[in-house]
């Protein structure tokens, strides 16, 4: 019954930062757990982090865990991605999802509620 809807993305140049936005209508989503994924052009969808319905996090790699920060607002049913020092790499279209859970969760099969996806391009 949870609908996300994102917002953010667009184009940056490398080094640049971007913050995307995910939020949810409906039912509050203080009971879920809350993740990014991203999927670049003929690749697979690959998760990128995750924040657990206490507010704990994860990251898919060192390299995501130093430059993106995954949090959640849940007085306005929003969670949030914070990317920084972006690189050409980074470009890919990235989607929120969320489940109820009290766990973490890392892959898209995990989840059953997605957003509309939106195009990040890192290029000079």
């Amino acid at each position: 019954q949870v609908q996300l809807v994102q917002s953010g993305g667009g184009l940056v140049q490398p080094g640049g930062s971007l913050r995307l936005s995910c939020a949810a209508t409906g039912p509050t989503v203080s009971n879920y757990a809350m993740a990014w994924f991203r999927q670049a052009p003929g690749k697979e969808r690959e998760f990128v982090a995750t924040v657990s319905q206490r507010g704990s996090t994860t990251y898919s790699s060192d390299s995501v865990r130093a430059r993106f920060t995954i949090s959640r607002d849940n007085a306005k049913n929003t969670f949030y991605l914070q990317m920084i020092s972006l690189k050409p790499e980074d470009t890919a279209v990235y989607y929120c999802a969320a489940r109820a859970g009290s766990l973490w969760y890392f892959t898209a099969e995990d989840y059953d509620y997605w957003g509309q996806g939106t195009q990040v391009t890192v290029s000079s």
